[in-house]
């Protein structure tokens, strides 16, 4: 399976916490935020945005270790 950048799941997960936000419930956010959920839900091989967000997270959990490892 591809595996989305990490920059890209970075991107995708701050704009759908930023989108979950209260003030955000007009008809143009409500699409938005639909949009992300599917694109993180592509991006990890899921169904449903809940294993997106906790698949996207280990993967930028990992690469921020891997990282890490690599720099020291």
């Amino acid at each position: 399976m591809l595996m989305a950048h990490p920059a890209v799941l970075k991107d995708l997960v701050e704009r759908y916490e930023s989108l979950r936000c209260p003030s955000a419930e007009d008809a143009r956010s409500r699409q938005r935020l639909e949009d992300v959920e599917y694109t993180l839900c592509v991006s990890t091989g899921t169904r449903d945005v809940e294993a997106a967000l906790r698949a996207a997270r280990a993967r930028l959990q990992h690469s921020t270790l891997h990282a890490t490892l690599l720099s020291a």
